[in-house]
């Protein structure tokens, strides 16, 4: 069977002769054809999520079965989700639980989950949004070749998978979920995690030293680089500083682990004052000195001259922290 001959698309002729670049033999352009990748649709995560203005993101890895596994995470998760759901009225559908005790595979606290779960989160915000992250596992650090933190560290934190997949670095946490935030859309994040410090880059943390005396720390970059919001307010509590561990106990609870950063979050939320965000974090703090001076355990490391407590809280913008919770 003979080849049928080849026809422009725009004089309809079939030329003979020379092709030159970008042109056919009759001298009509070759049109441009611009290769799309095809990659199969995300599947939602939660559905009719624009029901309600609050929506939430909660991960605990236990990373089962390895050398490093720990055993409080999947308990905070689960703790969180009851705090939100009970004390603020978080919706179960608007409520994203990523661990590795969920069936569903979308739901594992894979990098590529907790990405896509990231995304999702913001996806959409408008004012009167309140947002929450809430993430339970190891962190780590790696050096920031760009000049833009001031110990020359990232903060990172590792997914279940982070050794075939790689961790995910605050400068991605913050792009993903701090930058995107609008005029009245409030997000919370509570970071239990070594090395956790300004793991959102939030551009002010909260320090207080040996002495008492608090006040913000600049933490922009030297660069030059916007890490704040498009209007909207980012908070994050830590479990400790930048150079530090946090812990993961049984002592606080006396009846199961959890993260020490974690378990004085709730207790403040519940049973103390909890009106401000000043309060908030005094409560937190009172807590986690009077649980460990009971039980005789040294929950505040120290480091130099100051006197690194466990708790800290970094914020998008530099103003007093006697702002109303939530």
């Amino acid at each position: 069977m003979a080849a049928k001959p080849f026809r422009c698309s725009t004089c309809h002729t079939a030329p003979k002769g020379r092709w030159v670049k970008n042109r056919a033999p009759c001298g009509c352009p070759l049109p441009s054809y611009r290769i799309t990748p095809v990659h199969p649709p995300m599947r939602p995560i939660t559905p009719d999520y624009r029901q309600s203005s609050k929506k939430a993101v909660i991960c605990g890895i236990s990373y089962r079965n390895t050398e490093y596994e720990l055993d409080g995470c999947i308990n905070d998760a689960n703790c969180m989700k009851y705090l939100l759901q009970t004390k603020f009225e978080f919706p179960e559908s608007t409520i994203v639980m990523l661990t590795e005790e969920e069936t569903d595979p979308w739901k594992k606290p894979t990098k590529r989950n907790i990405r896509n779960a990231l995304r999702w989160l913001v996806q959409s915000c408008r004012s009167g949004d309140s947002l929450v992250f809430h993430f339970s596992g190891h962190g780590l650090q790696q050096p920031n070749l760009k000049g833009e933190e001031l110990d020359g560290y990232d903060e990172t934190i590792c997914p279940v998978d982070f050794e075939t997949q790689g961790v995910i670095v605050d400068d991605e946490i913050n792009e993903t979920i701090v930058r995107p935030l609008t005029q009245g859309v409030r997000l919370h994040a509570v970071m239990d995690a070594c090395h956790s410090g300004t793991v959102l880059d939030l551009p002010f943390l909260w320090r207080t030293d040996r002495y008492g005396y608090s006040g913000w720390e600049d933490h922009r970059p030297r660069t030059g680089t916007w890490k704040g919001t498009y209007g909207g307010e980012a908070f994050c509590f830590s479990g400790c500083d930048d150079s530090q561990s946090s812990a993961d106990t049984s002592v606080l609870s006396n009846v199961t682990s959890t993260g020490a950063m974690t378990f004085c979050f709730i207790q403040a939320i519940e049973q103390g004052d909890g009106k401000t965000y000043a309060s908030l974090l005094q409560d937190m703090r009172q807590n986690i000195h009077q649980e460990g001076s009971k039980k005789g355990t040294q929950m505040l490391p120290t480091s130099g001259s100051q006197k690194r407590v466990i708790i800290q809280i970094c914020r998008s913008l530099n103003y007093q922290l006697h702002t109303c919770l939530m």
